[in-house]
């Protein structure tokens, strides 16, 4: 296996800055993306096509929006699947859907070609640090071989089991980010409402029963006027919690808590916040609670 290129489709929020961690480690990267502006941005060089990534790499990874945009780019005309060779390790960093992935790598497989799933969590401020942590899924044999390609993006990588393991892992991690972000949210603009500090209102929430990572990571920035813009934004997020809805009853588990999340999230979509960092969701609740807003000052610096 050639360890030194490496192939990589979409680069996006989180695909562009992953390839900017892996040129800046020495790899020679070709970057194939849509929009070609952000194959440059992130130094990689630009491939005309995906059949060019593929003849150019022993290892392809994948960072795309969902499974539909997968499924388009890997059994597409000319696209990966057309293209693969075996000894190829692919690897899917996109959140989605277990099934899907799980149906990919046995197509793959007819073709010798290893497909590894690996969920990502940690946010565009992890990706440009290299401290993602990754959750994987697929062979023992082809996780063991992608070490030297995990190490610059990520500090931790947990192999989850088979083939749909990390992206099952992922979705289960994802709602429970949901769950806690828009829980958090509507607290946040009660305390607010109640003309509570809410500096002190999180320092107490962080030292007692009702801390969560928005509350540690989250609102401490928000609460300053700062949303941390760049991340998953409002629309992924309901995208996600919906995924992990069809994977739970795929599972047989009974889903009682998606309505909430998909509530509010669904609120912030429809007053205009779906396509910007799902933290704006404090935003959407605050809209429809008297125009209520955490921050009225001037912004502190970070």
């Amino acid at each position: 296996m050639n360890k030194e290129r490496i192939g990589f489709i979409g680069l996006g929020n989180m695909g562009g800055r992953m390839t900017c961690r892996l040129v800046d480690a020495g790899f020679a990267v070709l970057g194939y993306d849509t929009v070609p502006e952000r194959v440059s941005h992130a130094g990689a060089q630009p491939a005309g096509t995906l059949a060019d990534v593929m003849k150019f790499a022993d290892v392809v990874l994948m960072s795309l929006p969902d499974s539909k945009v997968v499924e388009a780019v890997v059994e597409g005309e000319g696209g990966v699947l057309a293209n693969c060779r075996a000894g190829q390790i692919v690897v899917d960093l996109s959140t989605a859907a277990a099934s899907s992935t799980i149906r990919l790598a046995q197509r793959f497989a007819q073709s010798g070609v290893q497909y590894v799933d690996a969920g990502i969590s940690g946010g565009a401020a992890a990706a440009e640090k290299g401290t993602l942590t990754l959750m994987v899924g697929g062979e023992s044999e082809a996780v063991q071989a992608l070490d030297w390609v995990f190490a610059p993006i990520a500090s931790k990588v947990a192999h989850m089991g088979g083939s749909g393991a990390g992206h099952t892992t992922k979705l289960l991690n994802n709602f429970l980010n949901a769950v806690s972000l828009a829980a958090s949210a509507e607290v946040m603009v009660a305390g607010k409402k109640a003309g509570l500090d809410l500096h002190l209102l999180l320092d107490v929430l962080n030292s007692s029963s009702g801390v969560n990572f928005a509350t540690l990571n989250r609102f401490p920035r928000i609460v300053d006027g700062d949303y941390l813009e760049g991340g998953l934004t409002g629309k992924l997020m309901t995208k996600d919690v919906v995924l992990y809805v069809d994977r739970a009853r795929e599972l047989g588990v009974v889903s009682l808590n998606a309505s909430g999340p998909l509530a509010s999230f669904g609120l912030g979509t429809a007053l205009g916040y779906g396509d910007v960092i799902s933290n704006r969701v404090v935003d959407a609740i605050g809209d429809v609670s008297g125009g209520v807003r955490l921050f009225d000052g001037a912004r502190k610096s970070s």
